[in-house]
């Protein structure tokens, strides 16, 4: 199975994260855009994971999230990884918060311990909006690139558990199963 672990918005604030970014989407029709529902903040990202090993990865991130207490995230601002002069994600940005940061290395180090491979990456939070499939041509990101600068957004929301998803590829794109949710400290 390929698996991710993430922190899922409540419904009402991924609503309003993609009615404030309608503009994006209108911009620049080819980008692949995330649907409403499949909005969410990815924690690690595991890839090919075999079926035998669910059940203890499931196991670690509970006893691990009942350590945590449930960090707030704070949205704001969009961005583009690596820049928008040359975009390959258009995403939603999270403010630094040390209890994100700390869950997010406990996530890693738990994973490390079932065998999976540590993220070389520092982590960069945030909540991915689209893709760019092919490099966009001038024309195509003066649009994006203006209407990115004209969104002035911010939103939080608690983040209650860790999610183990299951993601399926298909010819409409991605299918998202939820496999098992892990309630923080409290929730």
């Amino acid at each position: 199975m390929r698996i991710f672990l993430a922190i899922n918005p409540p419904e009402e604030v991924r609503r309003r994260v993609w009615e404030a970014t309608a503009s994006l989407r209108e911009a620049s029709p080819g980008v692949a855009w995330v649907p409403e529902p499949k909005i969410h903040l990815t924690l690690k990202f595991l890839g090919e994971t075999p079926d035998a090993g669910i059940p203890d990865l499931i196991e670690s991130m509970t006893a691990m999230a009942r350590t945590h207490a449930a960090p707030m995230v704070h949205l704001s601002t969009v961005g583009a990884f690596p820049n928008f002069r040359r975009p390959r994600v258009i995403w939603m940005g999270i403010e630094p918060e040390p209890r994100l940061e700390l869950l997010h290395h406990d996530v890693e180090l738990a994973c490390d311990a079932l065998g999976h491979e540590l993220e070389g990456r520092p982590y960069r939070p945030h909540l991915t909006l689209g893709r760019v499939r092919h490099p966009l041509g001038a024309d195509d990101l003066a649009p994006l690139r203006s209407a990115a600068k004209r969104i002035r957004f911010t939103d939080e929301f608690q983040a209650r558990s860790i999610d183990v998803v299951q993601t399926t590829p298909g010819p409409g794109g991605s299918k998202y199963t939820m496999i098992a949710s892990a309630s923080m400290k409290g929730i």
